[in-house]
């Protein structure tokens, strides 16, 4: 059986630098090489079940590799297994998943590329169950994705971020304040250690560290002993005290990523003004990492993701998710990714290296 015809593909969860770099890279490869036609579905799963669509071309994916976002657009919302339906003015939940398949199967689809996180992996992880063919691409600026090394979007959010911090060091220093930077990364550290360490902050909260915020009090007092009266406190929103939880900023039903995290800035600022009586201030990044033109990097490693997720497609080889392994772009299987989130490891030379360079990171000074 030679290479399919006629394929889909989407952009589900959250946005990032480097969507549009790698739906450019399918429909390129899958033209150029191998006369497909693809079909581009809007908002994700969302477009999948209402039958919203559009063909892409060569000539509709010019010049996008340098814009940010996704120009067939996503949403972290509408599991198809689970998906929201207003009846009676209220939401109710329904399983639309034989919709999917049924439009599907009508458009003349051979395959799917499913470009998304975890959430988005464990939708493409049940469509594959439910007889539909899907090769997975992983994004989120988080890197926190199960089976690869890095994913894209995380080199343009890190940047993002080091360039925040580095902005606020100079009104941190003229006003003699511990600034708090909140940055995303959910339970997993990578964005907070890698822009803390890059942006020469002096302590770093990640969610495998639970901190103790005596000893991130301690380390501002030794900076003032110093004659250092200012502190960068770097804390990802998956960080937690010791004994204590994360905190939750919502929850929202018929999502594949149903909690949201945000809101330990503001808890750690109060607490070091509760304990050591100095001026804090709170600056949350949020979705200002989201944003933006993709750095040279993402738009790298998006474009050969995009290549080698159509070849595996060619070959029919479904129910794989591209990933970078060292230096080459292999294939996991889909099935291995559910469930499980890439944290850092305590003994990761991130870490070493972070503790090295003097910085906290609130379980010692």
């Amino acid at each position: 059986m030679g290479a399919p015809k006629r394929i889909g593909i989407l952009t589900g969860g959250g946005d990032c630098p480097g969507l549009n770099a790698v739906i450019r890279a399918v429909v390129k490869t899958a033209v150029n090489d191998y006369q497909m036609s693809v079909i581009g579905f809007f908002d994700g799963f969302k477009g999948l079940v209402e039958n919203r669509h559009t063909n892409l071309d060569i000539g509709k994916v010019s010049g996008i590799i340098t814009v940010g976002g996704t120009i067939l657009g996503t949403t972290n919302r509408f599991d198809p297994f689970n998906y929201p339906i207003l009846e009676s003015g209220e939401y109710v939940f329904r399983d639309r998943s034989d919709q999917v398949k049924r439009n599907f199967e009508k458009l003349g689809l051979e395959a799917l590329v499913c470009i998304g996180g975890d959430g988005t992996m464990a939708v493409a992880h049940r469509m594959l169950q439910k007889g539909i063919p899907v090769v997975g691409i992983p994004k989120t600026i988080d890197n926190d994705l199960f089976g690869t090394d890095v994913t894209f979007g995380f080199d343009s959010a890190l940047t993002t971020a080091t360039e925040a911090i580095d902005k606020i060091h100079t009104t941190a220093q003229s006003h003699h304040r511990v600034m708090v930077i909140e940055v995303m990364g959910r339970y997993a550290g990578w964005l907070a250690l890698g822009s803390g360490i890059a942006g020469g902050g002096d302590i770093i909260l990640i969610p495998e560290i639970p901190y103790d915020i005596e000893c991130v009090c301690n380390k501002i007092k030794q900076r003032h002993y110093q004659g250092k009266y200012f502190s960068i406190l770097i804390v990802g929103e998956g960080a937690r005290p010791k004994g204590g939880e994360m905190v939750v900023r919502q929850r929202v039903q018929g999502s594949p990523e149903p909690i949201r995290l945000g809101g330990i800035g503001n808890k750690v600022s109060d607490d070091i003004e509760k304990m050591i009586k100095t001026e804090t201030r709170v600056t949350v990044l949020g979705h200002l990492l989201r944003g933006g033109v993709p750095t040279p990097a993402d738009r790298l490693l998006a474009s050969r993701f995009g290549v080698v997720a159509t070849q595996l497609v060619a070959k029919r080889k479904f129910g794989k998710m591209v990933a970078l392994k060292g230096q080459e772009i292999k294939s996991v299987s889909i099935e291995e990714i559910g469930g499980k989130t890439r944290t850092i490891p305590l003994d990761s030379q991130a870490i070493s290296a972070a503790r090295s360079l003097g910085t906290c990171l609130g379980d010692q000074v």
